[in-house]
């Protein structure tokens, strides 16, 4: 029979050994494939990434941190911001982020803020360089936060709760601009270009919308931090 003390040092062997495998998987796994390790919004996408944007949707002093330390402009708006149908928690007015937008102040939460800002920096800007060979000037939008419900639903929408984003398009610095309805799916750089932000923001976002969803979307990009989980 195994003594008492042989299973104990058995035992202590076990959590030595886990100890151990956990600090080499911190130390040698890339800071964006590692769950364990910090987020910054300046890491390259990873696939660690989603679960640590997912994790500041309940964590405000560290989101607004982050994006301190990201340099990204925003004024942090009181408790109750909103409507009284629409009351917001701890929301936010972006002023500065990697792009200007056409419709401004954004009204968001924090969590959304941050995925948007790793999108612009990550995946648009990027993408941009790669396929068009040039820059983006300004994302044109419809705007983020709008108190009402999902169309055809009596549920509040994720604009309600100022956790949503609507992008119809993009100005280059050239002047050429990018239009979500009369470019997706359309065999061109433009098209190219929109299947590789909106393929990207699927990895970041709870939500991605486009027009391959439904009618109500043909003409924009809806992105989102909410419950769900849908890339479309």
């Amino acid at each position: 029979m195994i003594s008492t003390l042989e299973r104990g040092i058995k035992q202590v062997g076990v959590v030595a050994a886990l100890l151990l495998a956990a600090i080499a998987f911190n130390a040698f796994v890339p800071v964006q494939h590692n769950p364990l390790r910090p987020l910054s919004l300046t890491d390259p996408i990873g696939f660690a990434t989603p679960i640590k944007l997912a994790r500041l949707k309940g964590d405000f002093d560290q989101c607004y941190a982050l994006l301190d330390r990201a340099d990204v402009g925003y004024t942090a708006l009181p408790e109750g911001s909103g409507t009284e149908r629409c009351p917001l928690e701890r929301p936010l007015t972006l002023d500065q982020s990697a792009y200007p937008y056409s419709v401004a102040p954004l009204k968001m939460t924090c969590a959304q803020t941050a995925s948007l800002f790793v999108w612009e920096r990550e995946i648009v800007a990027p993408a941009a360089e790669e396929i068009l060979g040039e820059e983006v000037d300004r994302i044109l939008s419809y705007g983020s936060f709008s108190c009402r419900n999902i169309a055809g639903s009596s549920n509040l929408s994720e604009h309600g709760r100022a956790n949503a984003i609507d992008i119809r398009g993009f100005r280059l610095t050239d002047g050429r601009v990018i239009d979500v309805r009369q470019h997706w799916r359309e065999d061109s750089e433009f098209g190219t270009f929109l299947e590789e932000v909106h393929g990207g923001a699927c990895q970041l976002f709870s939500v991605v919308l486009g027009p391959d969803y439904n009618a109500a979307h043909a003409d924009h990009f809806h992105f989102d931090m909410g419950r769900s989980s849908i890339c479309r």
